[in-house]
């Protein structure tokens, strides 16, 4: 009798450990396309005045969230000095990107452009499908709410950089990858469309790129719906190379213009 009993505890308790294994197992993605240290700089353009900068940086260091090794993401997008005399950007996001999975953990998003500003975080729960948001610039921040979220659900810069890590080989023009992107209190569609190929030189020299179209309805780095155009370098690094956005009148252009800190060599340069 007693070992009967001894033995249901442990298939009880074998069984619910499985369970709680497969529950909080999170995915690994292979990837060749980016790693700490990375840095890229470009110069945003309107027609042929400079308006800005805008800079990429994954922090040298890793640091670490629930337990696991986390890249420290920071974009930021500044206004030149003559562009800033009539309308002044300083605009800062901040992801922290789980290394293995490439899903995000949280995301911050502080925009000042002109007398807009907005001050915006998200904690990502990955394993228990969550997000608690919250808005302003200094603690005690406000809380927004706690809402659901698919799994691997992604933010404006995590998405870019998970990206980078598919492969596009066998892709067809007009080809779409479905990802998904929280912003706000939803989550949104988040599709990427493939153009081809193409070669584009920029500042920072002459490159063989892929062509993408990602459609963001809200949230994505760059305020767009389908009228954005990225060039990514045709190798392992899928570095971006050049943004065209369509605007009211005309385009901006946000092209590379210095990079360092990449993952392995650039096969595209020419």
């Amino acid at each position: 009798m007693k070992n009967k009993i001894i033995l249901t505890f442990l298939l009880i308790f074998t069984t619910l450990t499985a369970a709680f294994a497969q529950d909080t197992t999170l995915r690994t993605v292979p990837n060749n396309a980016f790693k700490q240290g990375e840095k890229l700089t470009f110069e945003i353009n309107y027609g042929f005045i400079t308006a800005g900068t805008a800079e990429m940086i994954i922090s040298p260091n890793l640091v670490t969230i629930n337990a696991r090794p986390v890249y420290d993401i920071t974009f930021t997008v500044n206004s030149s000095s003559a562009f800033g005399s009539v309308y002044k950007v300083n605009d800062f996001y901040k992801c922290y990107l789980d290394q293995q999975g490439l899903f995000p953990w949280r995301f911050e998003q502080h925009i000042k452009e002109g007398n807009y500003t907005r001050d915006f975080e998200a904690l990502f729960d990955q394993v228990y499908g969550k997000v608690k948001t919250y808005t302003g610039e200094k603690d005690p921040k406000k809380f927004e709410g706690e809402f659901d979220i698919p799994k691997y659900v992604h933010d404006g810069i995590s998405a870019f950089y998970y990206a980078r890590t598919l492969d596009y080989s066998g892709m067809k023009n007009n080809d779409v990858i479905h990802l998904q992107n929280f912003y706000n209190d939803k989550t949104f569609p988040l599709d990427i469309k493939y153009l081809g190929k193409e070669t584009v030189e920029v500042s920072a020299g002459e490159f063989r790129c892929i062509k993408v179209q990602p459609f963001f309805i809200e949230g994505g780095l760059f305020k767009s719906e389908g009228d954005i155009t990225v060039w990514l370098t045709d190798d392992d690094r899928k570095m971006p190379v050049k943004v065209s956005s369509k605007i009211i009148i005309g385009s901006v252009d946000v092209d590379l213009t210095d990079y360092s800190g990449l993952a392995g060599p650039l096969k595209s340069k020419q």
